[in-house]
């Protein structure tokens, strides 16, 4: 989410420290993980919040989910993929991040992130995009 080794390696320790210093306020064992999630996304946000993390506002844009894109076309390798999150600028990288791997709905990621929900679906479909084309570029390469 935050495009960084380090910067993720410390936001995890904080994470941490904030955990283990209010462990006892936890009141269910069973929402343990999700509280913990929690805890490490709002850090990640909040981190992201100092760099000033530009999000893009648009009105309403109608994209369709799906570009025809033949699948075992662009089959990629995991690293391949990474390599293109990791190379999307930050407000892209967040939202897909948020909508693919942690399972926020766009309005969540909206409200976490302090922009609307048309905001966060268009970040999250020029995201997917534009990773689509880091890695076609890298496989015609």
């Amino acid at each position: 989410m935050l495009g960084s080794a380090a910067d993720a390696e410390d936001i995890l320790q904080e994470a941490f420290l904030q955990v283990f210093n209010n462990i006892g306020k936890i009141q269910q064992e069973a929402s343990l993980a999700g509280w913990i999630k929690r805890i490490v996304i709002n850090h990640c946000l909040s981190q992201l919040r100092k760099k000033k993390v530009y999000f893009e506002e648009v009105d309403e844009l109608h994209v369709s989910d799906e570009v025809g894109v033949d699948e075992q076309q662009f089959a990629m390798s995991v690293t391949m993929v990474k390599e293109a999150i990791a190379q999307l600028p930050d407000g892209y990288r967040t939202v897909l991040n948020l909508y693919l791997f942690e399972d926020y709905s766009h309005r969540e990621i909206g409200d976490m992130l302090g922009i609307t929900e048309s905001t966060a679906k268009t970040q999250y479909m020029r995201a997917k995009e534009k990773v689509r084309l880091i890695v076609k570029q890298k496989t015609t390469a």
